[in-house]
């Protein structure tokens, strides 16, 4: 198994800069990590290069970014981002004809007026994956995270981390607080959420940018528990640090889907951009991902070729547990979160 080693980080160094200058007539803005070989073969095999690739740590500095005139042909955002690139009128429809694995892919990872209406498909699933517990077993014992209350515990003050990622930490507070989704979040939920943050705050060593800082982090021993995704847990699990990711908590996890959008009038060849995209979404390319980094991809029938051993040790295998799916969000509420959340890491 070729997973990558925690110098991952040299990459998170470089968000916003074309980190791996190749293709030079195809630019892919994408989060930390990943330029998976793998998952690139075909488009390689074709156009001998792998495309230039620049890098950002969370969906808002790449939407801001986006929208102060950084070039790129693909952006890689989650889909509760995506609204606000279709507000901003920096994307464009796919052309399904295009995409080989269209028919493959999970429609319910697109059912969205957000993501998909009668001007086309706005935004082309990728990859899943989980927000849930990681935590040292040789430190933490396995009732200390059976809810998400260890976050609050005073017993790991000091030995938090939190992502530094709106979704990730509201879809956090929300679930710990009794809420499911955010799709009619009243005031009132809001402030339990909120409150519960800053409650959860005093307690968070930091507030990690990328996974490769998380995964630094907890092999360290400074972080004992916490909210990350599956790629930390892959990073930790691939250099023999101990580490378990619980995926079912009293109150349930996250799971967060991501995709491509098409930048209107780029600058890179469009035949290119679905090279790309075909590349990835491709039988090798679900299985490079998926030994990667731990994430699935939205091709059905390409993960139905990978055994449920390969799924289960890269915890992609079913929970039972509730699930709070962080789907497209309301502008208002983006801002608002996202505000608020500013407040609570100054401490307000």
């Amino acid at each position: 198994m070729k997973r990558r080693t925690l110098l991952i980080a040299s990459a998170a160094l470089s968000f916003g800069l074309p980190a791996f200058a190749a293709d030079p007539e195809l630019t892919i803005y994408d989060w930390a990590g990943w330029e998976i070989d793998g998952a690139l073969t075909q488009y390689v095999a074709k156009n001998g290069d792998k495309p230039t690739y620049a890098f950002f740590g969370d969906d808002d500095e790449a939407f801001q970014k986006a929208t102060t005139g950084f070039q790129s042909d693909v952006v890689h955002p989650c889909a509760a981002s995506v609204p606000r690139y279709r507000d901003a009128g920096l994307i464009e429809p796919w052309d399904t004809s295009k995409i080989t694995a269209f028919a493959d892919i999970d429609p319910r990872m697109y059912d969205s007026p957000h993501l998909k209406d009668d001007g086309g498909l706005w935004f082309l699933p990728l990859d899943t994956a989980y927000a849930a517990i990681a935590y040292n077993t040789n430190d933490v014992p396995a009732e200390d995270v059976a809810s998400l209350q260890v976050f609050t515990n005073p017993k790991y003050q000091g030995r938090i981390s939190l992502p530094d990622s709106n979704d990730d930490v509201w879809s956090l507070a929300f679930l710990a607080t009794g809420v499911s989704n955010w799709d009619n979040v009243t005031d009132e939920q809001f402030k339990a959420a909120a409150d519960w943050l800053r409650l959860v705050h005093p307690n968070v060593r930091s507030y990690w940018a990328d996974p490769a800082e998380m995964t630094q982090l907890m092999a360290s021993g400074e972080v004992q528990v916490a909210w990350s995704w599956n790629d930390g847990v892959a990073l930790l699990k691939a250099e023999n640090y101990p580490v378990a990711f619980n995926r079912s908590p009293k109150e349930g996890a996250a799971s967060f889907f991501c995709g491509f959008v098409n930048i209107k009038d780029s600058a890179g060849n469009e035949d290119k951009v679905y090279d790309f995209v075909n590349s990835m979404l491709s039988d090798e390319g679900a299985a490079a991902i998926v030994d990667a980094i731990g994430y699935g991809i939205s091709n059905k029938a390409a993960m139905a070729k990978i055994s449920p051993e390969t799924l289960a040790a890269a915890y992609l295998d079913p929970v039972t547990t509730p699930i709070f799916m962080q789907s497209p969000t309301t502008p208002e509420l983006r801002a608002r979160m996202i505000e608020e959340f500013e407040q609570i890491k100054a401490g307000f």
